[in-house]
């Protein structure tokens, strides 16, 4: 299977190289690239891309991909209304993955309502370490599937910054095969053979930020409870709590800004492999791999100075980011002695001029290597 998944990856790279040639040998990749550099249009102008990208993880390796990418203000107010953001982004890699995501964090009128959410296909093996906090760093399985998510969380203003809405969170994951060469003793985790998972639920937020991917001053603080249950198409009754805050501070100057976040899941019941909380991926302990450490209960913070841009430079900008957690079965089970760290920094470059969104660069280190991460917009 991952034979056939790297020929199809393979064949995709061909299709995106030819149509990108295509279009360089008509001049239009350096008008492209010189419209979005230089773009002079007024904040309020909605802003919709399309343009080939590239990124880097360790998950993946380096990928290419078509991204579209629209900005905009309800109504063109930029007094009243916060920025919203809509990404789609299509993908291969070098190493034969493909797969699609759409984000948004999009507000209506007066920001009356806010629709944060996403979905995301993929279709490409990653390599799984076990659960828990002490697992071994060598010989980590290779788990081939398709995986399917849907989250969205519809809320509505109840005061000032205060939203309260449903949430829902729909995942499936199909064609699951675990490859143990090295371990065929290994017993398999609960969702080994696939797994269908929905969740109904309630989220709590309060949000005061201007800008979701350059946040320069603000607050946000989410709290979500979700209830997966047979009685709504799930293969496993558990319960899921997430909470996440963070909180943004200029430092004497605009462009110098302090971020920090505090996260954590808090699961109970019978939980599948892909869905226990992770630690690592490009935005929560960055250097390690996404679900090196997975579990019921995962507690993280992190924080980040970032200068946006460099005091000599109006478009270059860098940053510097540390952050401690852990994972463990039950809240009672989580201990210091676990705790992972994670350190690192970056460089930024000013990718939409009028947006205040920036191209970031990221290099994370921890006690087992170092990832490296290309991205458009802020980790967190």
């Amino acid at each position: 299977m991952y034979m056939e998944i790297r020929r199809t990856g393979i064949s995709f790279l061909l299709i995106y190289g030819l149509l990108i040639s295509s279009v360089w040998a008509q001049g239009k990749v350096v008008q492209l690239a010189k419209r979005i550099l230089n773009d002079t249009s007024s904040a309020a102008t909605s802003k919709l891309l399309v343009f080939p990208t590239a990124g880097y993880a360790p998950e993946t390796s380096l990928e290419v991909g078509i991204r579209a990418f629209s900005l905009f203000y309800a109504k063109k107010d930029t007094v009243v209304n916060r920025l919203s953001e809509i990404v789609l982004y299509s993908f291969v890699t070098f190493r034969g993955q493909f797969g699609a995501l759409l984000e948004n964090a999009a507000y209506t009128h007066k920001n009356r309502y806010f629709f944060l959410g996403r979905a995301r296909y993929q279709q490409f093996p990653l390599l799984y370490y076990g659960i828990g906090p002490n697992t071994p760093s060598s010989n980590p399985a290779l788990v081939n599937s398709s995986y399917i998510q849907i989250r969205q969380r519809i809320l509505r203003q109840v005061k000032n910054n205060w939203y309260a809405g449903v949430e829902v969170d729909f995942q499936n994951i199909s064609r699951v095969s675990f490859e143990l060469d090295d371990q065929p003793n290994v017993e398999l985790p609960i969702g080994a053979d696939g797994s269908n998972t929905v969740g109904l639920g309630a989220a709590l937020v309060y949000d005061d930020r201007k800008n979701v991917l350059n946040v320069r001053k603000g607050n946000f603080l989410e709290a979500g409870v979700l209830w997966y249950r047979p009685g709504f198409g799930s293969d496993f009754r558990y319960r899921s709590l997430i909470l996440d805050g963070r909180a943004y501070r200029p430092l004497g100057r605009p462009n110098r800004v302090l971020a920090v976040q505090i996260a954590g899941t808090f699961m109970n019941g019978i939980v599948p492999f892909n869905n226990l909380g992770l630690i690592g991926g490009e935005s929560l302990m960055r250097g390690y791999y996404l679900g090196r450490y997975r579990d019921q209960n995962v507690l993280a913070g992190q924080a980040e100075l970032r200068w946006l841009p460099f005091g000599f430079s109006k478009r270059w900008g860098g940053t510097l980011f540390a952050g401690l957690g852990t994972v463990a079965p039950t809240v009672q089970a989580l201990q210091l002695n676990y705790l992972r760290w994670a350190a690192g920094g970056g460089i930024r470059f000013l990718f939409f001029q009028k947006k205040d969104v920036f191209l970031r660069a990221d290099l994370g280190f921890t006690r087992e290597g170092t990832g490296f991460y290309l991205s458009l917009g802020e980790a967190f």
